[in-house]
């Protein structure tokens, strides 16, 4: 099946973003062969060397709310450090509120005996770190530029042939697709997936308000979507807070229509003057939000992870830390596999991989669905009984503070790669 000229490689991933580039270097530091293809042209050098000046000229709309299991696969990928570096915000609180009733609820770090819940890092930041450790690794060879074209049937170990727009070849032993949302691996495998518009768009910039945010994620639930003010460090300290607005489409159209100073003033509204007035903004952006989810995961020879095998509503910001759980669970599964000498394309390896996540983001899903149905424009006896239910368990310190720590990856049944301590 493959011929001379044919690039071999243990892993070819597809999508060279968040969760393909940690999962390379995971991969080689075992002393695995991997191939990473990325479809923009961008020299990974002049993305960190540039990102100093970016972060010194302003912030990223794009920002994640990363777990501290998140945290920890980033500290194994030898990313964590440069992020520091450059520019992350611990967060030790959260306060959520139902805006159309009277339910909260908040949580400490303190109360969990835990220094923070987690960061606010922006993706470039991110992304920028990963591509940092990819380059100390001479098993990992990252062609920019680059995509796939064609994907032959697996042959009897599962491996797969990937053709390359640059009229090459590449062997492979297994396919990662990393690709995103819009996946052409999942694609070309022929992984059907099921998907449907939210009917939300995701409002994101950054603003300065009256108020210091109090390194705390503020989160309300409004009659059009959720409303959520994350901190940043930097700029006027305690001062930048990242937005992001859910709402309805012809909302965010309205939002996007309004000068900075009208839209400001309907900032402060929507947020019940929770940092008393929003002062300033940067440019605004809108994104349109579908949800998605992958019918399986794994073919022969080729395994998704990320947003090619799932997207979820950002209300509670687990989505790029699905993305990381994935990436640890599958680099656990390849690592045993080739330790075993067993075939890393085989179903029976592939499946495993499957198995340890795909219930787990399902249930996100579908908990993050209830959410957003839930805390929608509810008949009055409803919004009644989900206020009631908010501070019931707001009081309920154990429920409440297992919940925190089953969010942050603290507890719960993670891949080793992810765990404290192993």
């Amino acid at each position: 099946m493959t011929s001379q000229n044919c690039l071999q490689a243990d892993v070819v991933i597809n999508g060279a973003g968040m969760v393909g580039g940690a999962l390379a270097v995971l991969l080689a530091q075992a002393g695995l062969n991997v191939v990473v293809l990325e479809a923009q042209d961008q020299s990974p050098d002049m993305l960190i060397s540039e990102l100093p000046s970016q972060l010194d000229a302003g912030y990223q709309p794009r920002v994640s709310a990363l777990t501290l299991a998140s945290q920890i696969v980033l500290e194994r990928v030898g990313a964590w450090q440069a992020m520091q570096a450059w520019r992350v915000t611990p967060y030790v609180g959260m306060q959520v509120w139902d805006g159309m009733g009277s339910g909260k609820i908040s949580f400490n770090a303190a109360e969990l005996h835990e220094p923070y819940l987690g960061h606010i890092v922006e993706n470039s930041v991110t992304v920028a770190a990963i591509y940092q450790a990819m380059q100390s690794y001479d098993e990992i060879t990252l062609l920019t530029g680059v995509q796939m074209t064609a994907l032959s049937a697996p042959d009897r170990q599962g491996g797969r042939v990937v053709s390359l727009s640059n009229q090459e070849q590449c062997y492979a032993l297994v396919l990662i697709g990393a690709d995103g949302a819009e996946s052409r691996t999942r694609q070309l495998a022929g992984i059907p997936a099921t998907a449907w518009d939210y009917g939300h768009h995701a409002l994101v910039t950054t603003i300065t308000t009256e108020k210091p945010h109090e390194w705390q994620c503020w989160q309300r639930f409004t009659e059009d979507g959720p409303l959520a003010f994350l901190p940043l460090a930097g700029g006027v300290e305690g001062h930048q807070v990242s937005v992001v607005w859910s709402t309805s489409p012809e909302h965010a159209q309205q939002l996007m229509s309004l000068s900075d100073e009208a839209f400001c003033q309907a900032l402060t509204q929507a947020s019940d003057t929770c940092l008393g007035q929003v002062m300033t903004t940067d440019p605004r952006h809108a994104i349109n939000l579908r949800q998605r989810h992958a019918h399986h995961y794994v073919e022969r020879g080729v395994a998704l992870a990320g947003d090619a095998a799932h997207t979820i509503h950002p209300l509670a910001g687990q989505g790029v830390n699905l993305g990381f759980l994935d990436v640890a669970a599958l680099a656990e599964v390849l690592i045993d596999a080739s330790e075993q000498q067993l075939p890393l394309g085989s179903l029976e390896v592939l499946r495993r991989y499957q198995r340890l996540r795909r219930s787990d983001n399902l249930r996100m899903s579908a908990t993050m669905e209830l959410f957003r149905r839930l805390f929608g424009d509810r008949p009055a006896p409803i919004r009644l009984l989900r206020s009631s239910g908010m501070n019931f368990v707001n009081r309920l310190s154990p429920v409440k503070n297992h919940l925190a720590m089953m969010a942050m990856g603290v507890k719960g049944d993670l891949p080793k790669f992810a765990q404290r301590g192993v």
